[in-house]
């Protein structure tokens, strides 16, 4: 039995898939379940030829996120490309949580001059602060006093527990990922 969109045409599918054994998985099922395979790419500039030429009601496109990984259900996947291709919109719920995730911004970072994020940087690259005065020609004063000013701006108090210098470069660098 074909697959119909509400005027009772076959609903046309493009499908862009770098890997050749998810790409002609993609091709049966969704043949299997009625969809009409307008065409199954393997590169970019073929799924913007495919999609411009063969005008699909739906793409199923990988966009690099391990969304593929979790696909474990035929029925639910057909069901979304299905919904999707109605009008509808499918998220996979780890997408949505790395995508609000990955925007939330740390504002304690862009309280930092520049002078002071330099300085950051050189940290993060394991520097002492002996070469991060040789990198940036200053005295170790000079590096001790931005370090200073950047970890109380990053409010990190001192404490017997924890290496502020080790939390100042873990948000550093949980903002350059």
């Amino acid at each position: 039995m074909a697959r119909q969109d509400g005027d009772g045409a076959t609903m046309r599918v493009v499908i862009g898939e770098d890997q050749f054994l998810l790409r002609d998985g993609l091709v049966r099922l969704l043949g299997a379940h009625g969809f009409e395979i307008a065409a199954a790419v393997d590169s970019g500039p073929a799924l913007l030829e495919a999609l411009l030429g063969e005008r699909p009601d739906v793409a199923v496109v990988d966009i690099r996120l391990p969304l593929k990984d979790r696909v474990f259900d035929g029925e639910l996947f057909v069901g979304a490309v299905r919904q999707v291709a109605g009008g509808g919109t499918v998220m996979d719920s780890e997408v949505v949580t790395r995508l609000l995730t990955h925007n939330t911004r740390d504002t304690r970072l862009e309280s930092l001059t520049a002078r002071e994020r330099e300085v950051l940087g050189l940290m993060a690259q394991g520097r002492s602060n002996s070469s991060i005065a040789g990198t940036l020609v200053v005295s170790e004063k000079a590096v001790s006093k931005h370090i200073n000013n950047m970890l109380a701006k990053l409010q990190l108090p001192q404490s017997g527990d924890d290496n502020r210098r080790v939390l100042a470069v873990l948000t550093y660098l949980k903002r350059e990922r």
